[in-house]
């Protein structure tokens, strides 16, 4: 334990020996740390908008029969809402289909109501984990055998061509994610290992004195992770900047206030651990090539 504060101490004070060392180490940190921060803020966008478009293509309409009266319906539409895989549901009578059949086609709509044409229906939103082209087809085909119900709509292509593009993206971006992490990872690491490189001469000295390797490693990984945290935040400021500035400018993004302090708390911690794993990798190897005869 008398070793902490020594390791704490000389850390901190690493930062003011080598002040171009440490600022070019810091500056690269927090550059990589902003990308890291860029790819997840982009990463959650993009899953706010996968959601939004698998409530949209989880959508179904059941008709039921023209002669169905509305109790009957209704009782139909309360089975449906007990159902694991459904989230809401919306009866349709046949007066209410009358008038959204104006709405939507206006002038001379009346031609069509010499007799009854439009039957009710219900409307079914489906959940998430249901809302794909294999779930919803099975539904189709078992909702379709319930007494009363004629025939059951959704927008097959629309929901193939989403899950389709939704993997693509859900890959490309991981892809992206994963470069721009091991990217950041290197940079870093090399980076640090400049500035240990420029205190060769203090390692040698600390070794032929008999210090051991875990004692000289521990002020830098001080060092490191310290400068991980000074980059983490200038990384989170510039961030958090950016995105207030995006959703001032487009305020339809849904990057909200629950989000962002999440974000820039995982941008800080990644660049602690980042810096520390930085100056872990570079020390230990230096270590051990550095001669003490």
């Amino acid at each position: 334990m008398a070793v902490l504060p020594y390791s704490i101490r000389e850390g901190l004070k690493g930062l003011a020996r080598a002040r171009f060392a440490a600022f070019a180490s810091t500056s690269a940190m927090a550059v990589s740390l902003l990308l890291v921060g860029t790819v997840l803020v982009i990463g959650f966008e993009a899953a706010q908008v996968a959601q939004w478009l698998r409530e949209r293509v989880g959508e179904a309409e059941i008709f039921l029969e023209v002669d169905t009266d509305d109790m009957t319906g209704q009782s139909l539409e309360r089975r449906l809402a007990l159902h694991p895989a459904v989230v809401s549901t919306r009866y349709v009578s046949k007066a209410e289909a009358v008038e959204i059949f104006r709405r939507e086609f206006g002038e001379g709509a009346e031609a069509f109501f010499d007799r009854p044409f439009l039957p009710p229906s219900i409307r079914v939103q489906f959940r998430q984990a249901w809302a794909n082209p294999d779930s919803l087809s099975a539904l189709k085909d078992r909702l379709e055998r319930i007494p009363r119900v004629d025939e059951v709509q959704y927008n097959q292509a629309l929901l193939v061509a989403v899950q389709r593009n939704l993997r693509l993206i859900t890959f490309f971006g991981a892809g992206i994610g994963f470069v721009v992490l091991l990217a950041s990872i290197f940079l870093v690491a090399n980076t640090i290992r400049l500035t240990i490189y420029a205190r060769r001469l203090l390692i040698r000295t600390m070794k032929l004195v008999g210090a051991t390797d875990a004692f000289i490693r521990r002020p830098f990984l001080v060092e490191g992770a310290a400068q991980g945290f000074v980059a983490g935040l200038i990384a989170a400021g510039l961030l958090w900047g950016a995105v207030e500035s995006i959703v001032a400018w487009v305020p339809e993004l849904h990057l909200g206030d629950a989000f962002l302090p999440v974000a820039m708390g995982t941008v800080v911690g990644a660049g602690v651990a980042l810096g520390w794993l930085g100056s872990l990798l570079s020390v230990r190897r230096f270590i051990r090539n550095v001669a003490v005869a």
